[in-house]
């Protein structure tokens, strides 16, 4: 990730992000109670802006706590910054915190005033070796809390199991439970099976992730068959293809899993067309209303 651009959002304000400051009696610093949203922006335009509020909408009715804006509010705040930061492709993250009470309680739940806090970055994109060669990813046993479905900022699981990948000279922890494939620490895992693409379904245990549907919604477009199904380790592992889907992301394709190759240990023909499908649906998007 590269570093991230001069302005931010805090409250109501833009300010430079170096200047920007919050309590320590925050409850985000304190419990990590609050969600957040990762949005990518290609050609100044958010890429499924309305799926990521709707599912920062979900991630906090679901912790209890009200959305502090509308659509249109978001969409105010989600402009102003990105012009603020030059426009262009970048990648905003949007954080909300149930704000700051005097003390440290937990419980009840205190009505108090929300932080909102909201910076822009250069948006990182899969390079030329990834995308000729693949990634190699690990695997482990997900350790994560009962909820992944909540976009929750308490993401210490998260960061551990991918530091995990950083050891082992990996791109990424895809993460198994009961013998079963769940996600990567910070994607969606697709598993390419006789030309098929299968993708866990969502449940508690597994973000419905912004570039999944995305990518589903185009699949059908193209003509790859799909379909959102329970995979077994056993499963994953004799895949033919292997991708990570991820705002950050695009779609990355695994060429080695655990230190074996992933089919013919390149990236797919199946990956190749959703890979040219996005990038063209990026391209035509790009600019326009949102």
């Amino acid at each position: 990730m590269g570093e991230p651009l001069p302005t931010a959002y805090l409250n109501g304000e833009l300010l430079p992000l170096r200047e920007a400051r919050i309590s320590p009696l925050d409850r985000g610093f304190l419990f990590a109670d609050g969600a957040y949203e990762v949005i990518p922006v290609f050609g100044g335009r958010p890429f499924r802006f309305g799926p990521h509020f709707a599912r920062l909408a979900r991630s906090l009715e679901a912790i209890r706590m009200r959305d502090p804006h509308d659509l249109d509010g978001w969409r105010r705040i989600c402009g102003e910054l990105i012009t603020a930061n030059g426009g262009g492709d970048q990648y905003l993250y949007v954080q909300v915190t149930r704000g700051a009470e005097y003390g440290r309680n937990h419980a009840p739940l205190p009505d108090i005033e929300p932080t909102v806090f909201a910076f822009a970055a250069p948006l990182p994109r899969p390079g030329a070796d990834v995308l000729s060669r693949g990634s190699a990813c690990i695997t482990a046993a997900d350790t994560r809390w009962a909820r992944c479905d909540i976009k929750s900022v308490a993401l210490l699981p998260n960061i551990l199991l991918r530091q995990l990948a950083v050891d082992a000279g990996a791109a990424e922890t895809i993460l198994l439970r009961d013998g079963w494939l769940m996600e990567a620490s910070a994607s969606t895992v697709h598993v390419v099976v006789d030309s098929e693409v299968l993708t866990p379904p969502n449940s508690e245990r597994i973000l419905p992730g912004t570039t999944r549907s995305a990518v589903e919604e185009l699949m059908v477009a193209i003509g790859i068959p799909h379909r959102a199904t329970p995979v077994a380790e056993a499963t994953l592992r004799a895949a033919d293809e292997i991708w990570l889907t991820a705002a950050t992301r695009d779609i990355t394709p695994v060429t080695r899993l655990d230190g074996a190759a992933v089919g013919g240990g390149v990236p797919g023909p199946v990956w190749q067309r959703c890979h040219r499908g996005f990038q063209d649906l990026v391209k035509r998007l790009a600019g326009t209303p949102w």
